[in-house]
């Protein structure tokens, strides 16, 4: 199954302001949610609790760990929202609340 991956112009902002080698993580990681979709399991991909539809690629690279949020949009489409470095063991909620209004202003429009 081939999925096609669209990333919002915060998402693209973010993954370019990081260091090379955590990018091609990055790549790797939307490449296999291209590949499997609703089938990448964890450690990639993880649904985000108490939220409706909201997905968070997960991407560890030594000691950093990377979270880019998204969601199924029309047939096989999925769209990055956001990301952001992690710093804690819990998910930052000014994050998913940011993520969650780009949803909502994309299927507003």
């Amino acid at each position: 199954m081939n999925y096609k991956v669209e990333l919002l112009e915060q998402a693209v902002s973010f993954i370019i302001s990081l260091p090379v080698i955590m990018q091609a993580k990055i790549h790797r990681t939307i490449n296999l949610l291209e590949e499997f979709g609703y089938l990448l399991p964890e450690p990639h991909s993880k649904k985000v609790t108490g939220t409706k539809g909201l997905y968070e690629l997960r991407i560890k690279l030594g000691t950093d760990i990377c979270r880019l949020f998204y969601f199924h949009w029309k047939d096989r489409i999925y769209v990055i929202t956001s990301g952001y470095m992690k710093k804690t063991s819990k998910t930052d909620i000014n994050e998913i609340k940011k993520a969650i209004k780009s949803i909502s202003q994309i299927k507003g429009a």
